[in-house]
């Protein structure tokens, strides 16, 4: 649990980067957890989709739908030009949350699937520091795979602008969250 937490709150922390981009993917992922709570406090639609049975699970789907509903009301004013930033504080409660109703509806193992996104920008800084500290301990200096970590920075460096990065990043983590309900019948 104490993984999964610390994970899911640093991997949003981590995606905090660009003006929309943790707040969008985090609207996503929170309709896709949305659904998951509102089917796991349905006896009907537990028992058809085989999933762990949580008559609490409802009140979860309401948070879940205050967090989708607040992540559009903060949208409106975080889509670029940002006007309102969220910083830590935001970022890494978010991230708890995610990590918190995941825990407690028993998807901890759909939550890399729901937020995707995280755990892509996540894994891109934990390769980037691995790889450099890997090569400047044999002897040369540090090099790189990305040209800046998070992968959205990389995408920026790369000379991307900031309204595609986040447009196309939302494009993944839609196919993310579909992804993870399309695994609800398949199990």
């Amino acid at each position: 649990m104490i993984f999964i937490l610390l994970g899911s709150s640093n991997a949003v922390n981590l995606t905090d980067g660009l003006d929309g981009l943790a707040t969008s993917v985090t609207f996503i992922a929170m309709a896709a957890l949305t659904a998951l709570t509102y089917v796991a406090s349905d006896r009907r639609w537990a028992d058809y989709l085989d999933i762990t049975f949580n008559p609490s699970s409802a009140e979860l789907t309401v948070f879940c739908g205050a967090m989708v509903g607040a992540s559009l009301g903060f949208l409106w004013y975080n889509a670029p030009p940002a006007e309102v930033f969220m910083g830590d504080v935001g970022s890494l409660a978010i991230g708890g949350a995610l990590g918190t109703v995941a825990i407690l509806t028993k998807q901890e193992f759909l939550l890399p699937f729901i937020g995707g996104v995280f755990i892509l920008e996540a894994l891109s800084v934990m390769i980037q520091v691995s790889f450099f500290k890997f090569t400047k301990r044999t002897g040369g200096v540090g090099k790189r795979i990305f040209l800046q970590a998070p992968l959205h920075h990389h995408f920026q460096m790369s000379g991307w602008k900031e309204p595609k990065i986040v447009f196309r990043f939302v494009i993944v983590a839609i196919l993310f969250a579909l992804l993870s309900l399309s695994t609800l019948k398949l199990r």
